[in-house]
């Protein structure tokens, strides 16, 4: 009886696997191509040369400012990379603006970009991060490029002494 009852489990089974057959459906899906940046904090920074207090010394320059950080998302075809760029709206005469993105930082993951540096902006745009891939950074502060702004005198005959205001413009591009 026990044989019995074994032999007709498995027979039972066997019927139950024969009797299934596979079935398929195909899905259709899209991945967009992304390319988003921004600066966190929002706001204006300020900075100010300091006037020498002897005579014959030049301007003291203003202290590096390292509060922004640079957050991007990028999603790209295959092989293609991106690369964000900055530039001012305005050149200061004999005053020299200079950038440095930090390696990313925080949250985020994917190919995210390498630094290019120091770099003295223009109007002109200049690469600051290159070869960034499929990536996101996180948000806001603590999450991506740490920016470092410094001012540092350059020719100095073509200081003007009056107040300004200069925009930093970033741009991501690629494919």
């Amino acid at each position: 009886m026990k044989a019995f009852f074994i032999f007709m489990v498995l027979l039972i089974s066997g019927m139950a696997l024969m009797a299934q057959t596979p079935g398929f459906k195909n899905i259709s899906l899209t991945l967009p191509t992304v390319a988003l940046v921004d600066i966190h904090p929002a706001g204006t920074i300020t900075m100010n040369f300091s006037a020498p207090t002897e005579a014959g010394n030049p301007l003291g320059n203003p202290t590096s400012n390292n509060a922004k950080w640079l957050n991007y998302t990028s999603a790209v075809a295959v092989g293609n990379t991106r690369t964000i760029t900055a530039s001012v709206n305005q050149v200061i005469p004999g005053i020299n603006i200079r950038l440095q993105a930090g390696a990313a930082a925080g949250s985020g993951g994917g190919a995210r970009g390498t630094s290019a540096g120091l770099v003295t902006l223009s109007t002109t745009p200049a690469t600051i991060i290159s070869g960034i891939g499929g990536a996101y950074t996180g948000d806001v502060i603590n999450n991506g490029h740490q920016l470092t702004l410094s001012l540092v005198s350059g020719t100095y005959a073509n200081i003007i002494a009056q107040s300004y205001s200069v925009t930093i413009t970033y741009t991501i591009s690629g494919l």
